[in-house]
């Protein structure tokens, strides 16, 4: 049967008009979809950490390479810790040595102070003295070395009583006197010789550990098989520092040997003038005993 025209215009916008079953198939097809998404979520995050932990892994791993060795402390203490066992003798027995330098300084200036102080009143007290008997009463019952040059004085004029030779009274007083002269000498130079031992060999006792020191390195740098600085710096610092100690050791030891030889000879030739008083005042005795026994014979 034919159709009019206006019937196929209708039935085609009626086509168009109504949903077909392929477009609502289409249609359905994707809210369908997310369902598997919905299943598989689950399993998403049971993945998640071992993909995490690999990945901080491998960034830890690089962070490890990437961070550079801490070099070691160089302190002198800590390299001193870290030496070898004769290398810290050394530096002990150098430590040492610096400190009986320092005693000794300390203790000669008290000492040199106080018996040149000593010395110059001393001698300041007799300047007025007439005789050996006045001046011993001037000066009390201090020990002092002026009171044993007077001492031996008087001993020398009383054991030489009834001798007519003044000559040979006042050589044997001057050899007394010499004699008590180098006695104080060898004593007020007490401690410096060690001084001078210990200017004279800190310095080659501080380059011995050096040298064993270095050496102990190199052995240390063919073990390792490696020339890298920070290998072989640290033991040689330790090395070095033996050598700063026997410097540190030696040159006060020098300067203050140097400077208690000036103050010393100050000082003996402070004794040196005490010696001469003494002799001065027995040879005024000596005469004033010949003169009163003139008068005595001339009276007679």
């Amino acid at each position: 049967m034919k159709m009019s025209p206006f019937r196929t215009a209708f039935a085609v916008i009626l086509a168009l008009s109504l949903p077909s079953p392929l477009l609502a198939q289409q249609k359905a097809a994707p809210s369908a979809q997310p369902a598997p998404a919905l299943s598989q979520a689950p399993a998403a995050p049971v993945q998640a950490p071992a993909a995490a932990d690999a990945t901080a892994t491998s960034a830890e791993g690089r962070s490890l390479r990437s961070t550079p060795a801490v070099p070691r402390e160089l302190s002198p203490w800590s390299m001193f810790q870290s030496a070898d066992v004769l290398v810290k003798a050394v530096m002990i027995g150098l430590a040492f040595a610096s400190l009986v330098t320092w005693t000794i300084f300390i203790a000669k200036m008290v000492e040199l102070s106080v018996v040149q102080r000593r010395l110059r009143a001393a001698l300041g007290k007799i300047g007025e003295a007439r005789s050996l008997a006045e001046a011993q009463f001037a000066l009390g019952a201090k020990d002092s070395v002026l009171s044993s040059l007077l001492a031996a004085a008087m001993r020398e004029a009383r054991l030489s009583a009834g001798i007519s030779s003044d000559a040979g009274i006042k050589e044997r007083a001057a050899s007394s006197f010499a004699e008590i002269v180098r006695a104080e000498a060898r004593r007020i130079r007490l401690g410096m010789g060690l001084l001078a031992t210990i200017g004279a060999t800190s310095p080659f006792v501080g380059l011995f550990g050096t040298v064993w020191g270095i050496m102990n390195s190199f052995i240390g740098i063919s073990k390792s098989q490696t020339t890298n600085l920070a290998v072989v710096a640290p033991g040689i610092a330790e090395a070095l520092l033996a050598t700063a100690l026997g410097l540190v050791a030696a040159i006060p030891a020098v300067i203050i040997y140097n400077h208690f030889a000036r103050v010393t000879k100050g000082y003996l030739e402070l004794v040196g003038r005490a010696s001469g008083a003494a002799g001065r005042l027995l040879s005024r005795d000596l005469d004033r005993t010949h003169v009163g026994g003139a008068h005595a014979r001339a009276a007679e």
